[in-house]
């Protein structure tokens, strides 16, 4: 069998949690740092429990003014810090729903500046334990790898990528895909040619707080299972 993952963004008090947890195999959740409370934490997890879908920690600056998307420069041992505040926070929240925390996922800002500073993205492996690695080609998930830890990587059915395998910055035409079967026809095309030269892909990723995310999310889905995949949580 081949097997992939369907992750989504959980928890950003944005999105359409319990539609999205009835699809996504995978839930990256928002830690309270850029979006999201305590309350919201638990429900996640103790539906994720229920539904069978893996949790991951999504960390982010602290930035809930700017959705954790503006660009921080922040002292290494305050981010690792900061890092491990929220993991350490998901994962009591998660053991009391029974379930637990299986990977790290950074957020926004956080995500791009990871792949190219190795300042920033020691930072976040020392603050998150050994969890395995979510993301894209670059420095966080080569460090983690010479760590010895899990990484995975992912691809976006509905962003745009550029010719060098990373995606056109939001705000940049191209950057947001629309249209279900655009989207589903990406998920597909990005299996089959991971960008970024990476052999494969352990994940998709679908944008929580896109519009049209839950019908996205089924439509990725169901193209995926009828080109003959498998899908199961990381």
């Amino acid at each position: 069998m081949r097997y992939v993952d369907l992750n989504a963004d959980l928890g950003e008090e944005v999105t359409d949690d319990a539609g999205l947890l009835g699809v996504v195999t995978s839930a990256n959740l928002a830690c309270g740092y850029h979006a999201g409370s305590v309350a919201i934490m638990r429900a996640v997890c103790e539906e994720a429990a229920r539904l069978g879908v893996s949790i991951g920690a999504q960390v982010s600056y602290a930035d809930r003014e700017h959705f954790g998307r503006r660009p921080l420069d922040v002292a290494a041992g305050t981010l690792r810090e900061q890092v491990a505040d929220q993991v350490g926070m998901l994962v009591e929240i998660a053991q009391s729903a029974g379930t637990s925390v299986r990977y790290l996922k950074p957020h926004g800002a956080l995500y791009h500046r990871t792949t190219t500073d190795p300042e920033q993205a020691r930072a976040v492996l020392e603050g998150s334990g050994g969890l395995p690695v979510l993301g894209m080609p670059g420095v966080l998930l080569d460090l983690a790898a010479g760590l010895g830890r899990e990484v995975r990587h992912e691809g976006f059915p509905d962003r745009g990528y550029d010719a060098s395998g990373r995606l056109v910055p939001r705000g940049e035409p191209g950057a947001l895909l629309e249209g279900v079967g655009t989207v589903a026809d990406q998920a597909l095309r990005l299996l089959r040619e991971p960008p970024g030269g990476v052999a494969g892909l352990a994940s998709l990723c679908v944008h929580g707080d896109s519009p049209g995310a839950v019908e996205h999310a089924r439509a990725v889905r169901a193209a995926l299972e009828a080109d003959g995949w498998t899908l199961r949580g990381l």
